[in-house]
Parts: C-alpha cells; sequence; structure tokens
C-alpha cells in the first residue's frame, strides 16, 4: 500500500541502519516535507547568487554608460555607438537575471505554501517546469551553480513524482506550462519595468548608430 500522506509528509526518526538501506533501495521512501524543503533552501541560495550578479551587471552598466556620455562629450559618436551597443547587451542579460531571480522568488513561495498532498502536484510542476525553462539563462549567469539548478530541478521531480504515485494523483502537465509561462511573463515584465526604473536612458540618436553599424558588419 501507498504510505499515507502523514507518513510521508512528516519526518520520522529512523536508525542510522536503517537510513542506510533506504538510500540503497531502488524506490524512496523519504518524507516529503524534507526534500521540499532542501529544494527551497537551495533555491534561496540562488536568489542570493544572483543578487550578487545583478550588482556585478549594475557596476558594469555604470562603467559603459559613464563610457558613453564621455563619447558624446568629445563628440566621438563612433565610440559613443559601440559602447552603446555594449551597454545594450548588459542591459538585456540584467533584465533576464532579473526575470529569473523573480521567477525563482515566486516558486520559493509557493514551495513555503504546501501544507497537503493535493498542493503538490499543482505546485510542483510548474515549478519544474519554470526551472527548467530558465536553466540556460541561470547557467550563463551563474555557471559555477549549474549543478546545483540540475540538483533542484532533479529533487523537485522526484518529489512530484513520489507524491503522485502514492497519492494517485493525476498530473496536468498542460495546466502546469500554462501557469508557468505566466509566470515567467509576469516575471518578465516586472524585470523590463525595474531595468527602466534603475538605468539611465541610453540616448537614441547612439541607439539607432549603433544599430546601424550592426548592421554594416553582419
Amino acid at each position: 500500500m501507498p504510505m499515507s500522506f502523514a507518513s510521508k509528509w512528516q519526518k520520522k526518526e529512523e536508525s542510522p541502519g536503517f537510513l542506510d538501506k533506504l538510500r540503497d533501495s531502488v524506490k524512496t521512501q523519504s518524507p516529503l516535507k524534507p526534500q521540499i524543503e532542501q529544494a527551497n533552501r537551495q533555491i534561496r541560495l540562488l536568489i542570493s547568487q544572483l543578487d550578487g550578479t545583478v550588482n556585478k551587471i549594475k557596476q558594469r552598466d555604470s562603467t559603459i554608460f559613464r563610457a558613453v556620455v564621455s563619447s558624446l562629450a568629445k563628440r566621438d559618436m563612433q565610440h559613443a555607438a559601440v559602447y552603446a551597443n555594449e551597454l545594450s547587451e548588459v542591459r538585456k542579460m540584467g533584465q533576464m537575471v532579473t526575470s529569473a531571480q523573480l521567477a525563482l522568488e515566486q516558486i520559493s513561495l509557493r514551495l513555503g505554501t504546501i501544507t497537503e498532498m493535493g498542493e503538490i502536484a499543482t505546485t510542483l510542476a510548474p515549478a519544474v517546469s519554470i526551472i527548467r525553462s530558465m536553466k540556460d539563462t541561470l547557467s550563463v549567469a551563474l555557471p559555477e551553480a549549474d549543478k546545483e539548478i540540475g540538483e533542484i530541478s532533479g529533487l523537485l521531480s522526484t518529489v512530484l513524482i513520489d507524491a503522485s504515485s502514492s497519492s494517485g494523483l493525476s498530473l496536468n502537465f498542460g495546466a502546469a506550462n500554462e501557469d508557468a509561462q505566466k509566470v515567467l511573463e509576469e516575471a518578465a515584465a516586472v524585470a523590463e519595468q525595474r531595468m527602466k526604473e534603475s538605468f539611465p536612458e541610453i540616448p537614441a540618436g547612439v541607439l539607432a548608430q549603433a544599430g546601424e553599424e550592426e548592421g554594416l558588419s553582419a
């Protein structure tokens, strides 16, 4: 018989010998709550690491923007355009990282509110979809965290499958993907607004010239 929700959710104290055998078993029967809490701790760590990445991007942005202003003051439009193009790329990365950070915040909040078995499928399925869709962005922003990102995705997937098999709940992947897409779109919109509010605008004329030069070099 499948384990009851109470026994799956609440952490039990077992002897070390039993735990050793448990780790070697083909099908894990680890309590779900500790696994979800572990995944959430790793997600919070990722969010903190992304804070550092965002700060580095802000510093880089400030340096390049000063270079744009300096070039404009010297009427050196060629260098101003080059710097503006670089600044545009830096801001694209900043927006992607901020968007990922906001989406992870949503996942973390959702994981912290799970109290019953029925909520696991509706919460974890979109969470897994979100993390998988952001994996490439997160790997670029935090190459050193690539392994951890995979571990989080794997851990949440395991919990999702375990909870579904033990409770008999069916997974609605269509609804999960739709929910995940909604979270990502909302995060992207908020990230775009934050970028507009936090960073000075690049002069339109310089951006136009940067675009022309990029087109000629393509």
